[in-house]
């Protein structure tokens, strides 16, 4: 059918994401307007047993009712077939090409954007990892035996969370630049970050490494909102 043709051009275009595609096909020169009553009248129904059973007092305007999908069309005197089609596959890919342009162009802004983040993360990693190693020291200083220093490292050590963060981090720059889709291979090592700052947030007792932790988790979900732009 043609819709089943349709589905696959758009396809081979877009890997990820909801594609809404809609086409108006006039076969009339002088077309008339179309209003599906038996339809309009199931919508009538529905919305009034809704109203009822919710105790909802509302009205339908006109203007909402032949906005509804199917409600108003414009009929033609031909029936659209399968002929169409070459002409109408032209159509759908010079559409499916300025949408992938101008995913492009927004694909690069949103990269350069992530390089931002990723970079401010690791410096934020950077200055943890040099203050963790001053409190650390400080504080095992004022514990007077080993099996006290064995437990407080073993509660608050958060070195192997800064070093897969890091690792994480590097990888996902290294993804940005990976030929096809990336947007779900991403989100998945974002989610990793995630866990390891959690993890980190939970195990810090210096105020100045959970504030820095804080900020981080806060730019971690401003990836992964970004994210859910990206095929």
């Amino acid at each position: 059918s043609l819709e089943d043709r349709i589905k696959k051009e758009i396809e081979a275009h877009v890997k990820r994401g909801r594609v809404t595609c809609v086409i108006n096909i006039i076969t009339a020169k002088n077309p008339s307007v179309f209003i599906n009553r038996r339809l309009l009248k199931s919508y009538i129904l529905a919305l009034k047993e809704i109203e009822d059973e919710f105790s909802i007092n509302s009205t339908v305007s006109m203007d909402a009712l032949i906005n509804l999908p199917g409600a108003l069309s414009l009929a033609g005197d031909v029936t659209v077939d399968e002929s169409i089609w070459p002409r109408l596959k032209i159509l759908v890919n010079q559409a499916l090409e300025e949408l992938v342009k101008m995913r492009a162009k927004e694909g690069r802004a949103t990269r350069s954007y992530l390089k931002g983040q990723l970079e401010s993360l690791k410096n934020h990693l950077g200055i943890i990892r040099t203050r963790l190693k001053k409190v650390v020291r400080d504080k095992l200083i004022k514990l007077k035996t080993a099996e006290e220093r064995s437990s407080f490292l073993k509660d608050t050590d958060i070195t192997e969370e800064i070093d897969r963060l890091v690792f994480h981090a590097r990888n996902f720059t290294h993804k940005l630049y990976k030929l096809g889709p990336i947007g779900k291979e991403l989100d998945f090592i974002a989610q990793e970050m995630q866990r390891e700052s959690n993890t980190m947030g939970a195990k810090s007792f210096d105020a100045n490494v959970s504030t820095r932790v804080v900020q981080m988790k806060s730019q971690i979900e401003k990836i992964r909102e970004q994210l859910q732009n990206i095929e």
